[in-house]
């Protein structure tokens, strides 16, 4: 038995402990949220409009902070770990992808730059044909359609050679085949790399077809966690 525990525990990659925040001195947003993500694991978010999902998101690498709880990212408090680097082990795309004036290049190798560090042409070459834009290091970002421009954030993110990634509605702000496109290619992703990944989805359809298991947020409060089989053959109570 303690055995397995300890086996379980060392898989562990991200883990949530009472996480809690309340924001206008008494409007509970995230209430009470423990869960763990395993190395390689895909958890996909999902619940009503307004329940806590993206609130929760940001909460796992502090864009904002928690009232109380916390977060151990491979079993250290991530309140000892500087946010820039938290940052950067748990990268995050957002469902906008908010890309800075400038070329494709020039946003890629913007995180690292700002820390002092040189990305290569060819890292920034061998980013682009994994994220399928191969070519694209000097187009101007003004020029970019929508898939591509949230192609270029992820590669934005896996510069940093992230642990987790966070992915918060990635292709609600696109059209349906451009979504079809894009939600491919974050899988591929996810599992040649063998990332831990969260994912804050509407579509429960999306979540099946993403994720290992499924958390079910609602009313700031998880309601359900368990295996896409689980979580789609049990009602919440």
């Amino acid at each position: 038995m303690n055995k397995a525990t300890s086996l379980d525990q060392a898989g562990i990659v991200l883990e949530t402990r009472n996480l809690r925040r309340v924001v206008d001195k008494d409007k509970v947003i995230v209430n009470d949220i423990s869960l763990a993500v395993r190395k390689g694991e895909t958890l996909a978010i999902v619940g009503p409009s307004g329940s806590g999902k993206s609130s929760f998101l940001r909460l796992l690498n502090r864009l904002d902070e928690p009232t109380s709880g916390t977060v151990l990212l491979n079993g250290v408090d991530y309140t000892t770990i500087p946010p820039r680097t938290l940052r950067r082990q748990v990268g995050m795309v957002m469902q906008s992808a908010y890309l800075f004036p400038g070329t494709v290049a020039e946003n890629i190798s913007f995180g690292p730059r700002s820390r002092g560090e040189q990305v290569s042409s060819e890292r920034i070459e061998e980013l682009l044909e994994h994220v399928q834009l191969a070519g694209y290091q000097q187009r101007d970002i003004s020029g970019l359609s929508g898939g591509e421009a949230q192609r270029v954030s992820l590669a934005r993110t896996l510069v940093n050679d992230p642990q987790v990634l966070l992915l918060d509605e990635p292709t609600s702000a696109l059209d349906e085949t451009t979504r079809a496109g894009v939600e491919e290619l974050i899988n591929t992703i996810m599992h040649s790399q063998g990332l831990t990944n969260i994912i804050v989805t509407h579509d429960m359809a999306q979540a099946t077809r993403m994720a290992d298991r499924i958390a079910v947020i609602q009313a700031a409060q998880l309601k359900r966690i368990g295996t896409v089989e689980e979580v789609l053959n049990e009602p919440i109570a």
